[in-house]
């Protein structure tokens, strides 16, 4: 058998990143919504936001398999899509909610601007069970006139033992109004 005087050490390499990776692949990435999806936002319109609205959508960061013995945890990504061609969507709110209704986290310091056909979306590790068997998103919207409402749908993926699954929640409007 022919080695290379680097090939153990490529190899030791090889490996620690490859731990380093899998320990890093449920960490919510670095930075806010406005830095991981600038190239999707665009500058907030100059005139009066004159509808809106807002979107619950339900997602399961922990489901229990069998009551108080076997529980999954999920990592839940929750993607809002401007289904509009044309114009800029205004996000106002994307908050996170737990089981008994308490705000777990807000994920906007201020209002954003979506451009047309964009996605932003928020990442839960499976880790995270904060939400917890009830968990929930409420995502408020605006725009400056009549527009395509966005689409709001979470995907939940995770496992137990060899099993693994994934499902998608999709929203539920809330609040409509045009001024």
């Amino acid at each position: 058998m022919c080695h290379s005087p680097g090939l153990g050490a490529f190899l030791a390499i090889l490996a620690a990143l490859s731990i380093l990776s899998a320990s890093r692949a449920g960490a919510q990435p670095a930075g806010s919504i406005e830095q991981n999806f600038a190239a999707s936002l665009t500058a907030l319109p100059a005139e009066n936001l004159t509808v809106s609205g807002a979107f619950y959508v339900p997602v399961y960061s922990s489901v229990s398999m069998n009551p108080g013995k076997l529980r999954a945890d999920f990592s839940v990504t929750p993607s809002v899509h401007n289904a509009s061609e044309t114009r800029p969507q205004v996000l106002k709110r994307i908050a996170y909610f737990d089981t008994s209704g308490k705000m777990v986290e807000s994920y906007l310091k201020s209002p954003v601007a979506l451009k047309p056909f964009a996605t932003i979306e928020v990442f839960i590790a499976a880790s995270d069970v904060r939400g917890g068997t009830g968990a929930n998103f409420v995502v408020d919207w605006a725009a400056t006139g009549e527009i395509a409402e966005p689409t709001v749908e979470a995907l939940m993926f995770g496992g137990v033992g060899a099993g693994h699954y994934a499902f998608i929640s999709q929203d539920r409007p809330i609040r409509v109004i045009k001024n």
